[in-house]
């Protein structure tokens, strides 16, 4: 049962540009959902009521709130589709409210944290792949850049003549943001022993594209070699740069560097700031840097 649903509808959330996370986040559910419907008696979409939706939301597997939250929003996509198609008469997926999810501070590396990796970074950077690790924490520690997006940098992407940077991010955004003047002075001296003038920025010794593993493995070895007892991980450097920019531009500015499309998705760092709205390209502490 759902195979022919299913099998329609992540054909129309391809055409309809659902992005692969999402396509992927949707599959998992929906065989889950699967997987359930067989612990019924249920043989057709048009059988299922809501009492079934909630049971599987809430009870399928003992999930938590965040997979909760998944199986919902994929029940209001999903019996869309159906509606839309005709295969059920109403979306009564539509009544099924979103799990609470407590708010939590985001966790960060304090100014000395991140000065203390910084300056582990700079003592390797001896080299090509040394610089490509420091510039690599620079843009996830002061410009806040997904991991995504790093990873999928092009040579062309960085205009150091204008200081720029040029990037795609979450949702398929085409983005544009100013480089630090310490980040530009690193990804100088990267380029001019990077061997290629087009392509992957970013390169493994391998010669292609970097990859999540060896990131983490980069951040392991920086953990244990500094004593640092927070888990290094692209996100947490995203919440360092965040903090740190939302104390000294506020969270009009700092919406905009990490490109959140709510403000709400902001709010969660305004707790942290004391100063009220500075101007970012002159009072952040990395925009004018020398290598020490």
């Amino acid at each position: 049962m759902l195979e022919t649903e299913m099998k329609h509808f992540l054909k129309y959330c391809k055409i309809s540009e659902f992005t692969e996370k999402s396509i992927e986040a949707l599959t998992t559910r929906l065989n889950e959902f699967k997987k359930y419907l067989e612990t019924t008696t249920i043989t057709s979409v048009k059988d299922i009521l809501y009492q079934h939706l909630r049971e599987y939301v809430a009870e399928f597997k003992t999930p938590s709130v965040h997979i909760k939250k998944g199986r919902v929003w994929t029940l209001h996509q999903f019996f869309h589709f159906l509606t839309l198609n005709g295969w059920v008469s109403e979306n009564i997926a539509l009544d099924i409210p979103y799990p609470k999810i407590e708010k939590t501070v985001p966790h960060f590396l304090t100014i000395d944290e991140y000065n203390r990796t910084l300056s582990y970074f700079i003592k390797n950077a001896i080299d090509f792949f040394g610089l490509r690790n420091l510039a690599l924490i620079m843009m996830l520690g002061l410009l806040g850049l997904r991991l995504g997006s790093i990873l999928s940098l092009n040579i062309e992407d960085i205009d150091l003549e204008t200081g720029l940077i040029f990037f795609t991010d979450k949702g398929r955004k085409e983005r544009t943001l100013v480089l630090p003047g310490i980040l530009s002075i690193v990804l100088s001296q990267y380029l001019k022993l990077h061997e290629r003038k087009l392509g992957p920025l970013f390169l493994s010794k391998r010669k292609k594209r970097i990859s999540l593993r060896t990131l983490q493995i980069i951040f392991k070895q920086a953990a244990d070699e500094l004593g640092i007892e927070k888990h290094l991980h692209a996100h947490l450097f995203r919440h360092t740069a965040a903090t740190h920019l939302n104390r000294v531009a506020g969270p009009v500015i700092t919406q905009h560097v990490l490109g959140h499309s709510y403000r709400k998705n902001t709010e969660k760092y305004t707790h942290l700031n004391p100063d009220q709205y500075a101007v970012y390209m002159k009072r952040h502490p990395y925009m004018k840097g020398e290598m020490k």
